[in-house]
Protein backbone atom coordinates (compact mmCIF):
# COMPACT_ATOMS: atom_id res chain seq x y z
CA UNK A 1 0.00 0.00 0.00
CA UNK A 2 1.57 3.48 -0.93
CA UNK A 3 0.33 6.98 0.58
CA UNK A 4 -1.27 9.50 -1.74
CA UNK A 5 0.35 10.16 -5.14
CA UNK A 6 0.95 13.56 -4.39
CA UNK A 7 3.19 12.56 -1.37
CA UNK A 8 4.84 9.96 -3.64
CA UNK A 9 5.32 11.96 -6.27
CA UNK A 10 7.51 14.82 -4.20
CA UNK A 11 9.46 11.78 -2.08
CA UNK A 12 10.28 10.29 -5.84
CA UNK A 13 11.50 14.10 -6.67
CA UNK A 14 13.71 14.19 -3.28
CA UNK A 15 15.20 10.97 -4.10
CA UNK A 16 15.87 12.03 -7.91
CA UNK A 17 17.60 15.25 -6.56
CA UNK A 18 19.72 14.62 -3.97
CA UNK A 19 20.89 10.90 -6.51
CA UNK A 20 19.34 8.80 -3.80
CA UNK A 21 18.21 6.74 -6.94
CA UNK A 22 20.84 6.19 -9.71
CA UNK A 23 19.17 4.94 -12.93
CA UNK A 24 21.62 3.78 -15.57
CA UNK A 25 20.22 1.24 -18.31
CA UNK A 26 23.15 1.23 -20.08
CA UNK A 27 25.79 0.03 -17.84
CA UNK A 28 23.74 -2.05 -14.69
CA UNK A 29 24.40 -2.81 -11.09
CA UNK A 30 24.58 -5.99 -10.04
CA UNK A 31 22.73 -6.76 -6.56
CA UNK A 32 23.57 -9.11 -3.87
CA UNK A 33 21.12 -11.43 -5.62
CA UNK A 34 23.28 -11.54 -8.38
CA UNK A 35 20.25 -9.74 -10.47
CA UNK A 36 21.78 -7.59 -12.60
CA UNK A 37 19.71 -3.96 -12.60
CA UNK A 38 19.27 -0.59 -14.27
CA UNK A 39 18.44 1.32 -10.85
CA UNK A 40 20.25 1.66 -7.34
CA UNK A 41 18.37 2.96 -4.42
CA UNK A 42 20.20 4.40 -1.49
CA UNK A 43 17.94 5.87 0.62
CA UNK A 44 21.33 6.87 3.54
CA UNK A 45 21.62 9.43 1.43
CA UNK A 46 19.31 11.28 2.70
CA UNK A 47 20.00 11.52 5.83
CA UNK A 48 22.85 13.60 4.81
CA UNK A 49 20.10 16.50 3.83
CA UNK A 50 18.39 18.32 6.91
CA UNK A 51 15.54 19.63 5.15
CA UNK A 52 14.96 16.61 3.10
CA UNK A 53 15.32 13.98 6.26
CA UNK A 54 13.27 16.09 7.88
CA UNK A 55 10.19 15.65 5.69
CA UNK A 56 10.52 12.34 4.76
CA UNK A 57 10.65 11.45 8.87
CA UNK A 58 7.76 13.72 9.49
CA UNK A 59 5.84 12.19 6.45
CA UNK A 60 6.58 8.49 8.14
CA UNK A 61 5.83 9.77 11.67
CA UNK A 62 2.64 10.82 10.44
CA UNK A 63 1.40 7.93 8.59
CA UNK A 64 2.31 5.65 11.79
CA UNK A 65 0.28 8.25 14.11
CA UNK A 66 -3.03 7.92 11.53
CA UNK A 67 -2.57 4.12 10.60
CA UNK A 68 -1.36 2.81 13.69
CA UNK A 69 -2.65 4.78 16.67
CA UNK A 70 -2.00 2.19 19.27
CA UNK A 71 1.81 2.41 18.62
CA UNK A 72 4.18 2.37 21.30
CA UNK A 73 7.56 1.61 19.56
CA UNK A 74 9.55 1.80 17.02
CA UNK A 75 12.11 -0.70 15.21
CA UNK A 76 14.34 -0.50 12.49
CA UNK A 77 15.81 -2.97 10.08
CA UNK A 78 19.80 -2.80 9.94
CA UNK A 79 21.70 -0.67 9.16
CA UNK A 80 19.59 0.96 6.23
CA UNK A 81 16.67 2.11 8.33
CA UNK A 82 18.51 2.51 11.96
CA UNK A 83 18.87 6.44 11.02
CA UNK A 84 15.51 6.99 9.06
CA UNK A 85 14.28 4.87 12.30
CA UNK A 86 15.59 6.58 15.00
CA UNK A 87 14.33 10.01 13.71
CA UNK A 88 10.77 8.64 13.58
CA UNK A 89 10.61 7.71 16.52
CA UNK A 90 12.09 10.91 18.04
CA UNK A 91 9.46 13.03 16.77
CA UNK A 92 6.92 10.25 18.09
CA UNK A 93 8.27 10.63 21.37
CA UNK A 94 8.47 6.70 21.24
CA UNK A 95 11.13 4.26 22.15
CA UNK A 96 13.27 2.55 19.42
CA UNK A 97 15.13 -0.27 18.80
CA UNK A 98 17.24 -1.95 15.40
CA UNK A 99 16.83 -5.27 14.53
CA UNK A 100 19.90 -7.08 13.11
CA UNK A 101 19.80 -9.79 9.85
CA UNK A 102 21.45 -12.05 12.65
CA UNK A 103 22.32 -12.33 16.01
CA UNK A 104 25.38 -11.34 16.65
CA UNK A 105 28.36 -13.51 17.23
CA UNK A 106 29.67 -12.40 20.43
CA UNK A 107 29.27 -10.06 23.97
CA UNK A 108 24.95 -10.72 23.93
CA UNK A 109 24.56 -11.95 20.70
CA UNK A 110 21.42 -9.86 20.42
CA UNK A 111 19.76 -9.56 17.20
CA UNK A 112 17.60 -6.75 18.89
CA UNK A 113 19.31 -3.95 20.09
CA UNK A 114 17.67 -1.70 22.44
CA UNK A 115 15.35 -2.28 25.57
CA UNK A 116 12.48 -3.63 24.21
CA UNK A 117 8.60 -3.98 26.08
CA UNK A 118 7.04 -7.45 24.51
CA UNK A 119 3.43 -5.78 25.56
CA UNK A 120 4.34 -2.54 23.58
CA UNK A 121 2.86 -2.55 19.74
CA UNK A 122 5.63 -1.77 17.59
CA UNK A 123 5.73 -0.47 13.61
CA UNK A 124 9.17 -1.35 11.71
CA UNK A 125 10.47 0.88 9.47
CA UNK A 126 12.48 0.07 6.38
CA UNK A 127 14.12 1.98 3.83
CA UNK A 128 13.74 -0.26 0.96
CA UNK A 129 11.68 -2.98 0.04
CA UNK A 130 13.04 -5.46 -3.20
CA UNK A 131 11.87 -8.43 -2.39
CA UNK A 132 11.26 -8.01 1.24
CA UNK A 133 12.87 -10.95 2.55
CA UNK A 134 15.11 -9.36 4.77
CA UNK A 135 12.40 -7.25 6.19
CA UNK A 136 10.49 -9.95 6.99
CA UNK A 137 12.98 -11.50 8.81
CA UNK A 138 13.44 -8.34 11.27
CA UNK A 139 9.37 -8.78 11.58
CA UNK A 140 10.17 -12.92 12.41
CA UNK A 141 13.07 -11.69 14.83
CA UNK A 142 10.00 -9.38 16.61
CA UNK A 143 7.77 -11.91 16.72
CA UNK A 144 10.03 -14.40 18.47
CA UNK A 145 10.29 -12.06 21.42
CA UNK A 146 6.64 -11.88 21.89
CA UNK A 147 6.33 -8.19 20.51
CA UNK A 148 3.39 -7.52 18.12
CA UNK A 149 4.05 -5.89 15.04
CA UNK A 150 1.31 -3.43 13.82
CA UNK A 151 2.79 -2.83 10.55
CA UNK A 152 5.85 -1.69 8.21
CA UNK A 153 6.49 1.35 6.70
CA UNK A 154 9.15 2.18 4.39
CA UNK A 155 10.64 4.96 1.87
CA UNK A 156 10.71 3.19 -1.34
CA UNK A 157 9.53 0.07 -2.52
CA UNK A 158 10.67 -1.48 -6.09
CA UNK A 159 6.58 -2.73 -6.08
CA UNK A 160 7.94 -6.63 -6.80
CA UNK A 161 4.59 -8.61 -6.99
CA UNK A 162 6.55 -11.14 -4.95
CA UNK A 163 7.04 -8.71 -2.42
CA UNK A 164 3.39 -8.17 -1.97
CA UNK A 165 3.15 -11.99 -1.79
CA UNK A 166 5.68 -12.43 1.00
CA UNK A 167 3.71 -9.50 2.76
CA UNK A 168 0.62 -11.22 2.99
CA UNK A 169 2.12 -14.92 3.78
CA UNK A 170 3.13 -13.04 6.80
CA UNK A 171 0.46 -11.38 7.71
CA UNK A 172 2.33 -7.85 7.47
CA UNK A 173 0.89 -4.62 6.12
CA UNK A 174 3.15 -2.40 4.32
CA UNK A 175 3.17 1.36 4.08
CA UNK A 176 5.60 2.97 1.28
CA UNK A 177 6.02 6.63 1.19
CA UNK A 178 6.93 5.85 -2.33
CA UNK A 179 7.21 3.28 -5.17
CA UNK A 180 9.22 2.20 -8.75
CA UNK A 181 6.00 3.40 -10.94
CA UNK A 182 5.69 6.52 -9.68
CA UNK A 183 9.71 6.94 -9.50
CA UNK A 184 9.94 6.45 -13.00
CA UNK A 185 6.91 8.44 -14.38
CA UNK A 186 8.46 11.33 -12.51
CA UNK A 187 12.13 10.97 -13.76
CA UNK A 188 10.30 11.17 -17.04
CA UNK A 189 8.67 14.17 -16.42
CA UNK A 190 11.27 15.61 -14.84
CA UNK A 191 14.17 14.87 -18.07
CA UNK A 192 15.86 13.33 -15.23
CA UNK A 193 16.11 9.78 -18.08
CA UNK A 194 15.26 9.65 -21.61
CA UNK A 195 12.29 8.73 -22.71
CA UNK A 196 13.53 5.67 -24.49
CA UNK A 197 14.80 4.67 -21.36
CA UNK A 198 11.64 4.19 -20.18
CA UNK A 199 10.79 1.00 -21.96
CA UNK A 200 14.28 -0.97 -20.41
CA UNK A 201 13.24 0.05 -16.71
CA UNK A 202 9.96 -0.92 -16.94
CA UNK A 203 10.94 -4.29 -19.02
CA UNK A 204 13.25 -5.03 -16.12
CA UNK A 205 10.69 -4.36 -14.02
CA UNK A 206 8.54 -7.20 -14.82
CA UNK A 207 11.26 -9.65 -14.94
CA UNK A 208 14.18 -8.53 -12.91
CA UNK A 209 15.55 -12.16 -12.49
CA UNK A 210 15.89 -12.67 -15.83
CA UNK A 211 17.18 -9.21 -17.07
CA UNK A 212 19.55 -8.58 -19.39
CA UNK A 213 20.99 -5.04 -20.84
CA UNK A 214 21.17 -5.09 -24.54
CA UNK A 215 25.00 -5.45 -26.24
Amino acid sequence: MSMESSTAQQVAKYLLQIKAIKLKPESPFTWASGWLSPIYCDNRITLSYPKIRRILRNAMAQEIKIRYPEVKAIAGVATGAIGIGMLVAEVLGLPFMYVRPVPKKHGRQNQIEGHFDPIAPTVLVEDLISTGKSSLQAVEALRKENIKVLGMVALFSYEFDVAAQNMREANIELTTLSGYNVLIDTAIATNYIASEQEEVLKKWREAPELWTPKS
